[in-house]
């Protein structure tokens, strides 16, 4: 069982930055694969990034390549989403999932999630 908290969800204006974390409970998090996404209202959940746990090897999705970088700290059982030059239409609720195995785009692939924090960047 792998219990998922975000944080860092906030007011932010276009142009601006935003670390997201995801906390993880559980002493095997280095072996999980981890994922963001995000969902606006009215729209399907949405793959932002994934890292895979033994490699750490990133995936990102084509609507936040260049902007936004996912990385992982094992020691602390967290993984980050460091969002840059931040959009309006980035504008959504951003979850953390987890799943043994490798890095997918579909949210149905993933075992565990999180609450979801709330990003909303105005322009």
């Amino acid at each position: 069982q792998v219990q998922l908290v975000e944080s860092g969800g906030t007011l932010v204006q276009a142009g601006g930055s935003l670390r997201l974390s995801c906390a993880a409970s559980g002493r095997t998090f280095s072996t999980y694969t981890m994922g963001w996404f995000r969902q606006a209202p009215g729209k399907e959940r949405e793959f932002v990034a994934g890292i895979s746990g033994r490699h750490g090897r990133k995936y990102d999705g084509d609507s936040v390549k260049g902007r936004f970088t996912i990385s992982r700290d094992n020691a602390k059982n967290t993984v980050y989403l460091q969002m840059n030059s931040l959009k309006p239409e980035d504008t959504a609720v951003y979850y953390c999932a987890a799943v043994l195995g490798p890095v997918r785009a579909t949210p149905q692939h993933y075992e565990y999630w999180g609450q979801g924090t709330q990003v909303t960047v105005s322009s």
